[in-house]
């Protein structure tokens, strides 16, 4: 149906998710060989269906791409390090919480985000 909206968490194809962040389908289907956490499930003949966190990774690398200055070496650097912080709090139980404002939390990504713009400067 055209104008239709779909669901806030409903599975997008490689097709509405490139018009929606303005790119040709083969850029996010160079993303995914250059980002291992981007793993849209893959269907029958090869087609490609985004997920709800997936297309909010999506949006995030065209941001850090595109309004952020970011190269594609320094968006791989900065998801690694958010990686190995996130793995670090977990081990350690103090893992920020879910939408909860947590400042320390912020506070930690941004110094993370400020540390990979240096390096990638």
């Amino acid at each position: 149906m055209p104008g239709a909206e779909k669901a806030a968490g409903a599975l997008r194809t490689i097709g509405e998710l490139a018009q929606e962040i303005g790119r040709p389908q083969h850029i996010l289907r160079y993303w995914e060989t250059r980002f291992p956490q981007l793993r849209p499930l893959t269907r029958a003949g090869n087609r490609r269906y985004y997920r709800a966190e997936d297309v909010a990774l999506v949006r995030r690398i065209h941001d850090l791409l595109s309004n952020h200055g970011y190269t594609i070496r320094g968006v791989q650097k900065l998801l690694a390090a958010e990686k190995g912080s996130r793995a670090a709090r977990a081990a350690a139980g103090t893992s920020p919480g879910v939408g909860g404002g947590d400042k320390q939390g912020l506070k930690t990504v941004r110094d993370s985000l400020a540390r990979a713009l240096d390096e990638d400067s």
